[in-house]
């Protein structure tokens, strides 16, 4: 027993070696506690670090490497779709110089030789097609000029001020676009973002950094950031 102090009653012996009676689950942190003494750290358990280790496989699955032609379409010929503006002019021929949109079903309307598919072509190669119809009856030698008057838009989604369709210009990275959406959201994940594409014709979805040049017709995504 312990001595006792201006006559209170003494004190207990605590001993060290008493039974473990009760288990407390405080968050994360697993204790065991003595009667009559202060909580004992414990180990994580097995299931506490499996548990961890699912939680950061979870925030890592949905990244994907950017698959190589990702980064390969930035420096190829462009290529028309729907939602673009084309300036075509033909040489001598007023009435047929002029600009013409493509459709969603990816073509234009031209004059005398009625639709043309622009989808999948550059501008090259519509070029050559609308000269090509023009040859064949209307005009004996059409020389023809294609140039964008207007690109598709681009789409900036997620943590930013005003998510929603943007127009593209050429040289337009991530970094102008999300400011053009009235930049981060407190919450934003600024290191990164999520971009979708279309090339030529299969949609893909690549994790690049925000000095990367864009595309029309991307849609960048802004992720939330963990902590």
């Amino acid at each position: 027993m312990l001595p006792s102090f201006r006559g209170l009653p003494a004190l207990p012996d605590i001993n060290p070696n008493r039974r473990i009676t009760e288990t407390f689950d405080l968050g994360r942190v697993h204790t065991r506690m003595l009667k009559g003494s202060v909580p004992v750290m414990k180990r994580p358990t097995a299931a506490a670090l499996a548990m961890s280790a699912l939680l950061a496989a979870a925030g890592c699955s949905s990244y994907k490497p950017v698959p190589a032609a990702f980064h390969e379409a930035i420096t190829q010929p462009y290529i028309l779709d729907a939602g673009d503006r084309v300036r075509v002019t033909v040489f001598e021929q007023e009435t047929l110089t002029n600009t013409y949109a493509v459709d969603q079903s990816g073509y234009l309307a031209f004059p005398l030789v009625g639709s043309i598919a622009a989808r999948g072509y550059t501008v090259q190669q519509l070029e050559s097609q609308i000269a090509d119809k023009l040859r064949a009856g209307y005009l004996r030698d059409p020389d023809v000029s294609v140039e964008v008057d207007r690109y598709r838009p681009i789409f900036v989604m997620g943590e930013v001020g005003a998510a929603g369709q943007y127009s593209y210009v050429p040289g337009m990275t991530v970094q102008k676009a999300v400011a053009a959406a009235g930049g981060y959201t407190p919450r934003a994940n600024q290191a990164n973002v999520d971009i979708t594409r279309d090339i030529n014709g299969k949609v893909m979805t690549g994790r690049v950094v925000t000095s990367d040049p864009l595309l029309p017709g991307d849609t960048i995504y802004v992720r939330e950031r963990l902590f």
